[in-house]
């Protein structure tokens, strides 16, 4: 039996949640949708954004074509907050840049009505916890609000919050140049010669590049995007040299097959091929990275190779070597993360890339998201941990489960209806994301009370 005393803390408790904002760290593609989710369903949503504007982390690559049409880019409740201003779609089958996905999607986006007063920007959010316990703290911790603490050019530097989403990506946590993971000794001597992610090598970095000595780092789609870049820019800059440094025996995942599905990844790899027979593009495989070294007014590679010493010069370095997620401000939260790739630890084993290639990854939902923390996420690429196949569809698909989940929607939290579109790389000039293609989806991946409609899936 309840007393009343009982029952009053309890609504006490309850109103006091639900009356906080559901705080969404991130105001990307995948933080936005969020916010409209919760919207629809009629919860308040507060977006912390690090940079001054929507899609702050697309801009930096915004050079970049995507390969997913327009109707492949987009959040279905997010699109129904637009289309009530007025909003006039791109046509569904074009094919938009990383500027074009924020000017005509995004920004709008955060400019509706309902949107605008709900987002800060400039607020670095540096820690989550619960309000008053550290995570050692256990009775009543399901009840008790969190509390996100951030750096703001404001006098506020707190704020409590019914439930987090993090949604804050990886693209500002880039993975080492190093095979051991770790950061290179001489790195700090010679920062200003390494940069990392997708240079706007024909544009905006191009006096970066032009005339010297570029050495890129990385088996990924994203070193082939610089590499075919940079071969442009030789052709018109006399003096630019390309090498290619990768740990792997041979550049096959690049290279891909006259048989792959997506002619647009296909043609890319058979240009980066054709670099290399050519003569463009100096191809050292094996390569294990020790460390950078200062070299005169150059910079140089140092490692070994087939178990030998080796050094390679250059006067700029590219490190495309993936990214990985910032956990430090989450040291009080109760988090269960997979030992390899740093993801949730039941969405982990359908990711690793050590166990799938391209075409094995199911969408999933709030169950394979939920940490023992009650009411924190994190969603859209920062889910994925250190694995390179997120796609920008199942991002959605994520905080549509999890809005449906805070809503006390459980059933509809778990039938996971997403129709993944039919291409497979991110852009083509090959993004910083890998692909991954969905052909089947087995039974035990589904789960009981999951729908999935599978077909070869799109990144971004």
């Amino acid at each position: 039996m309840t007393s009343t005393a009982d029952a009053s803390a309890a609504a006490i408790a309850d109103h006091r949640e639900t009356s906080l904002p559901v705080v969404i760290i991130g105001a990307g593609p995948v933080g936005l949708a969020a916010a409209a989710q919760l919207l629809e369903r009629g919860i308040e949503p507060l977006v912390l954004e690090q940079g001054d504007r929507a899609g702050a982390a697309i801009s930096e690559w915004g050079h970049i074509r995507l390969f997913s049409p327009w109707r492949h880019v987009t959040d279905a409740a997010s699109v129904r907050l637009l289309e009530a201003q007025g909003w006039t779609p791109q046509h569904p089958d074009a094919l938009p840049t990383g500027h074009e996905l924020v000017k005509h999607y995004l920004a709008p986006l955060a400019a509706t009505p309902q949107l605008e007063s709900r987002i800060r920007y400039g607020v670095t959010v540096e820690n989550v916890a619960r309000d008053g316990m550290d995570r050692t703290r256990t009775a009543g911790r399901d009840s008790t609000p969190f509390l996100v603490r951030f750096d703001s050019s404001g006098d506020e530097d707190e704020i409590r919050a019914r439930a987090v989403i993090d949604a804050s990506g990886t693209f500002s946590t880039p993975n080492p140049v190093t095979t051991s993971g770790l950061a290179a000794r001489h790195g700090a001597e010679v920062a200003d010669r390494v940069t990392h992610g997708l240079p706007d090598v024909l544009g905006r970095d191009r006096a970066q590049f032009a005339g010297r000595r570029v050495a890129v780092v990385g088996a990924g789609h994203s070193a082939a995007n610089t590499l075919i870049a940079l071969r442009r820019l030789a052709e018109q800059e006399p003096g630019t040299t390309i090498t290619w440094a990768i740990r792997s025996a041979n550049p096959h995942r690049v290279f891909g097959s006259d048989d792959d599905q997506l002619p647009g990844r296909a043609s890319l790899g058979a240009a980066t091929r054709s670099l290399v027979d050519d003569g463009a593009v100096s191809l050292i495989d094996q390569f294990l990275i020790d460390d950078v070294e200062p070299r005169d007014d150059a910079v140089a590679l140092v490692g070994t190779r087939a178990g030998r010493p080796i050094a390679v010069d250059a006067d700029v370095i590219v490190v495309a070597t993936g990214f990985r997620p910032d956990l430090d401000g989450l040291r009080e939260i109760r988090l269960r993360l997979d030992d390899v790739v740093e993801a949730p630890e039941k969405l982990a084993p359908l990711i690793d890339p050590n166990e799938h290639s391209c075409g094995s990854v199911p969408p999933h939902g709030v169950d394979e998201l939920s940490h023992p923390e009650k009411g924190f996420w994190l969603a859209g690429m920062k889910s994925y941990g250190r694995a390179p196949t997120f796609l920008l569809l199942t991002g959605y698909e994520q905080v549509r489960s999890i809005a449906d989940e805070l809503a006390g929607r459980h059933d509809e939290a778990r039938r996971i209806e997403l129709v993944l579109p039919e291409t497979g790389v991110c852009s083509t000039d090959l993004a910083a994301s890998s692909c991954c293609v969905v052909s089947a989806v087995s039974e035990r991946a589904a789960g009981p009370g999951l729908t999935l409609t599978a077909k070869p899936a799109s990144c971004c």
